[in-house]
């Protein structure tokens, strides 16, 4: 395969799937859901265990959003397409991790969350052949612990309004690139 032919193909995902807006937009609203459920009067530990449970919801919400944005998630023709599923997968690789810390420091849960968030995010700027994955994948993962450095155990819900906007505004910014790439 062609350079040529490979880029031929990362920009038909981009177009079609709106560099996976869809996406990002459903992990941008559970993160709000996130720092509710960060501000409620439980145990951190038990905090976590509904975070768990409320990023569940991701797929069924990208899903609908895929809907009402026309976004396509299986392109047949294009072999690069399963690999975003893998690219997927490879953030469950990280959650040993995350029970770790759920189990041994669960103050620090969410933090370590949004990290993995931000990190897991990285490739998909190959993947979709635009910049501004890995710009915010760093920008998430450096901004939480930032904060998780910096702030107090009740204040720790930020960390999650923090990646809540910063998904918003990769989200903003994958539309126009895709829709920039869909007028050439």
């Amino acid at each position: 395969m062609t350079t040529e032919k490979l880029n031929e193909l990362r920009n038909e995902l981009s177009i079609k799937s709106k560099n996976g807006i869809d996406f990002t937009l459903a992990a941008s609203l559970i993160w709000l859901l996130i720092a509710f459920l960060w501000t409620l009067e439980f145990r951190a530990y038990d905090r976590s265990i509904f975070v768990f449970i409320a990023s569940g919801l991701l797929l069924p919400m990208a899903f609908l959003f895929s809907k009402i944005l026309k976004t396509i998630w299986k392109i047949t023709n294009n072999p690069l397409q399963p690999l975003g599923l893998w690219l997927n997968f490879a953030q469950l690789f990280y959650f040993p991790f995350l029970i770790f810390i759920m189990i041994k420091a669960p103050e620090y849960f969410i933090m370590v969350y949004a990290i993995i968030t931000g990190a897991h995010l990285f490739p998909y700027g190959w993947f979709y052949k635009t910049n501004w994955y890995p710009i915010l994948s760093g920008i998430i993962a450096v901004g939480a612990l930032l904060f998780g450095l910096h702030l107090s155990f009740e204040k720790m819900y930020l960390v999650a309004i923090f990646t809540s906007v910063s998904l918003l505004i990769l989200t903003s910014l994958l539309y126009f690139d895709s829709a920039k790439k869909g007028k050439q």
